[in-house]
Formats: C-alpha cells, sequence, structure tokens
C-alpha cells in the first residue's frame, strides 16, 4: 500500500488501491477535531433570543459541514480520482484542484468555530500573516499566483513524480483554498470583508474572472504541455492534448456553479437586510450607516 497517489507508468486498472496516508489524515483531523469540541464544552450563546437562535442553528450546521469538508478532502486525495489525477489524465488532475478549493476548504472553514479558528492561528503563530491575506485584494492575488504556479508544467511534472511531492501540491490547493475563501467565510468576524458589495467583487474578480487566463493557455495549447500526462498509458483512447484542453475548460468555467450561487446567496442576503423586515428599504445615515426613520406619511385633507 502507498501512503500518497503520484505517478505511476502501469495500465490503468479498477482494482482499489487506497492511499494509506489519505486515510490516516482524514482520520487525524476529524479526531482533533471532536476532541477540542469536546474539551472546549459549549459556547455561550448571546442573550439577544434572534441571535442565540441562529447561533444554535450554526453549531448544529458545523460538524456535518466539517465532515463534507473531510469527504471532500478524501475523494480529491484517494483512489480513484487521487490516481487518475496524479498519473494519468490532467482533466482529473484540474477537477482534484477544484474539489480542494471550491469544496474542501470552504466546508472545513464553515465547520470551524471562531474559538477554534482562533488557536490554530495562534498556535500556529499566523497573527500577522492571517492579517495580510485577510485582505480580498492580497487574497486574490496570492491564490491565483498559487493557480498559475502550481499548474505550470514544471510544477505538476515535478511534484507529480513522488509521493512527497503530490501530497505537498495536494496541501498547497487546500491552503489557496483556505486563502479564497477567507474574506468571504473566515471563522474570524474581522477577517471578513466589511460589506457585501465588496465580496460580490471580489469573489467575480477572484475565482470567476481570473482564473480564465490560465484556463485559456491550456484550452488553445497546440500541444500537450505536461509530461506526466502525455507518456502515460492512454486511458479509453483519450487523447492527451484532447484530455489538456478538456482541463483548461474545467478551470475557466467549472468553478462558475459554486462561485455564482455562493454569489447570489450574498447579494439576497444583502438584500433582505437592506430592505428590512417589512420589505421597504431602509433610508440609512451616509456617514455613520444607522438607519434612519422615515417621517410619518402626511395627508392632505379635502
Amino acid at each position: 500500500m502507498r501512503w500518497w497517489c503520484s505517478a505511476i507508468v502501469e495500465k490503468w486498472s479498477w482494482t482499489p488501491r487506497p492511499y494509506l496516508g489519505v486515510w490516516l489524515l482524514s482520520v487525524a483531523m476529524v479526531v482533533g477535531y471532536a476532541v477540542a469540541v469536546r474539551r472546549h464544552g459549549p459556547e455561550p450563546l448571546p442573550e439577544d433570543p434572534d441571535d442565540a437562535r441562529s447561533a444554535r442553528a450554526r453549531r448544529r450546521r458545523r460538524p456535518w459541514q466539517f465532515g463534507l469538508g473531510i469527504a471532500f478532502l478524501w475523494i480529491a486525495s484517494d483512489w480513484p480520482i487521487g490516481t487518475l489525477g496524479a498519473s494519468y489524465l490532467s482533466s482529473i488532475h484540474m477537477m482534484q484542484y477544484m474539489l480542494y478549493t471550491l469544496a474542501a476548504a470552504p466546508l472545513l472553514m464553515l465547520g470551524t468555530p471562531e474559538w477554534m479558528g482562533r488557536r490554530i492561528i495562534s498556535t500556529l503563530h499566523l497573527e500577522g500573516v492571517h492579517r495580510i491575506l485577510a485582505r480580498p485584494l492580497v487574497a486574490a492575488i496570492v491564490s491565483n499566483v498559487i493557480l498559475i504556479v502550481t499548474h505550470s508544467p514544471i510544477a505538476v511534472d515535478t511534484l507529480r513524480a513522488t509521493q512527497f511531492g503530490s501530497f505537498a501540491l495536494d496541501m498547497i490547493w487546500l491552503v489557496s483554498g483556505f486563502i479564497l475563501w477567507t474574506p468571504i467565510i473566515s471563522p474570524l468576524p474581522e477577517a471578513r470583508a466589511s460589506s457585501a458589495p465588496i465580496k460580490l467583487v471580489y469573489l467575480f474578480a477572484a475565482a470567476a474572472l481570473m482564473p480564465m487566463i490560465p484556463g485559456g493557455f491550456l484550452t488553445f495549447a497546440s500541444q500537450p504541455l505536461y509530461s506526466t500526462y502525455e507518456l502515460a498509458p492512454r486511458l479509453a483512447d483519450i487523447d492527451a492534448l484532447n484530455d489538456q484542453q478538456t482541463a483548461g475548460v474545467l478551470m475557466k468555467v467549472g468553478n462558475l456553479p459554486v462561485i455564482w450561487t455562493v454569489m447570489a446567496v450574498i447579494w439576497f442576503r444583502w438584500y433582505k437586510r437592506e430592505a428590512g423586515p417589512t420589505g421597504r428599504t431602509i433610508v440609512r445615515d451616509p456617514v455613520t450607516g444607522a438607519p434612519l426613520r422615515r417621517p410619518p406619511a402626511t395627508t392632505t385633507s379635502r
């Protein structure tokens, strides 16, 4: 049994080959999460009944969200997707990237309570780095630089050649997902973008628009760029160039359903909050943002 998936020069087989490192990492994360939550105990609830109700709902959701994040992490890393992505198909390699950054990373963040997020950052002495990476412009640049660098031919062919290199690549993708989603759903409230419009612009630019540029290079390349997949045993007679073009299309538009769905949720919540409980637009002070009371409507007598 191998520790982590890496490039192999063998004809593809549907015989399962689980990776020990993937299972150990998944189990360690679940056990560590459960032990930390049990030791910390229940979080204090806000005094306001509505806020307390929302806090209870978030508390109930978190274990399921964290568990789903672990499930996507395992699916992206273990057989068969891990084996196919590391050795045979660049399109599956791209699918792994999307599972790490668009599924595993945000679900793990949603499942992490604030106290746990602060403890992790403090233990790793990342307070300063986290403050910098939480800025939308910095997060957009860093996450997309990681996207471009880790999909360059030299990085893919070098890292996929060994189990340690392939593990490092997968973990870099996971960290990239954390960076990408920090201004949107960070467990730390102060790290999130300050307003819904900023979140919408950030998501559109960082996660929907910018990946189209490197995706275009893969889609319109005239020859295979990755030796790992060009020289791999062919799977179902899939041509290496067509496979690479499929990977480019996935990079360009495969993330759009997730990103546009999140943007729609942010927009509707923003609209609902601004409209207020009665459905009428709330007039706010242009300086402080505090709601202003409308003067009572006057009626004219005839």
